[in-house]
């Protein structure tokens, strides 16, 4: 009998989006472009007589996770749960999607619940929606790619397209995602400064989000500073969306960064949410 199972969802780059509101979760939810990266996190989930969940990143441990003990609440079952992440949290990473999804995609095979990927992301997409912790990071995360969301939800059309050059990103510290999404001032700025068209590449991407990033007021001052670096040679770059750090692509991109923080080297995701392995 299957004890534990181990999970792993990538994480998400948004880089411009526009808030939808819906009568229900399900149509609550955002438009927009990102990058589904290949860094995300793993969960290691067993049975358990209530549900626990410990939050383990390079250097920290913490335990609790509302939104990850919500959606197992409604699943009906309690588990023990491990979430493991390399990237800093709260940075615009889309780990909170990724750890929903790879501890709903780990508790669905542990539990046989036969849950479809479609009914794993809506659970998923439900908790970050509840919790104001995301809006378009689980449907882009079901799939790999540079992503464009043409609508709310898990089931709107999303274009994909799979770049083989990887985009560097550095944090500058966390930036509350609920704090954002509960401003009804800061959610009309972000509507008004929305780029009304997907992506052509990565470079494209870049730069719609920068201008999506100028005209949302977004912009924090250490935020600018690595930005204006950027610009001065040239590198294409924008804020994290929703986090207080920056990503940029081409060649000196990781240079440039370099001067301001641990850099990440990140590759364009292939796929979404995997179990890694089973154990009884």
């Amino acid at each position: 009998m299957v004890r534990t199972v181990v999970a792993f969802s990538p994480g998400h780059i948004s880089g411009y989006f526009r808030r939808v509101e819906g009568s229900d979760p399900s149509s609550t939810g955002s438009v927009g472009a990102g990058v589904v990266i290949d860094e995300g996190v793993r969960s290691t989930v067993a049975k358990a007589a209530e549900t626990t969940v410990r939050v383990v990143r390079p250097g920290h441990a913490s335990t609790g996770s509302p939104p990850v003990e919500y959606a197992l609440d409604r699943l009906g079952v309690a588990a023990s749960v491990t979430t493991e992440c390399r990237l800093p949290i709260g940075a615009g990473f889309g780990l909170s999607a990724a750890a929903l999804l790879s501890t709903l995609t780990a508790a669905n095979h542990l539990f046989d619940l036969d849950l479809s990927a479609d009914e794993v992301a809506t659970r998923a997409h439900e908790a970050e929606v509840l919790h104001r912790t995301g809006l378009g990071d689980v449907a882009a995360s079901r799939a790999g790619g540079v992503v464009c969301r043409t609508g709310p939800g898990i089931h709107a059309k999303i274009i994909r397209f799979y770049p083989e050059e990887p985009l560097y990103a550095v944090s500058l510290g966390p930036l509350p995602t609920a704090s954002v999404l509960s401003s009804e001032g800061a959610m009309a700025r972000i509507a008004a400064a929305y780029p009304d068209r997907c992506p052509r590449d990565l470079t494209d991407f870049c730069l719609l989000s920068r201008g999506f990033a100028e005209k949302s007021g977004l912009i924090a001052p250490e935020v600018r500073r690595v930005l204006e670096a950027c610009d001065a040679v040239g590198v294409p770059a924008s804020m994290t969306m929703l986090g207080n750090g920056v990503f940029a692509a081409g060649e000196a991109a990781e240079r440039v960064l370099s001067g301001f923080g641990e850099v990440y080297r990140l590759e364009v995701a292939r796929r979404g949410a995997y179990i890694i392995e089973m154990k009884p």
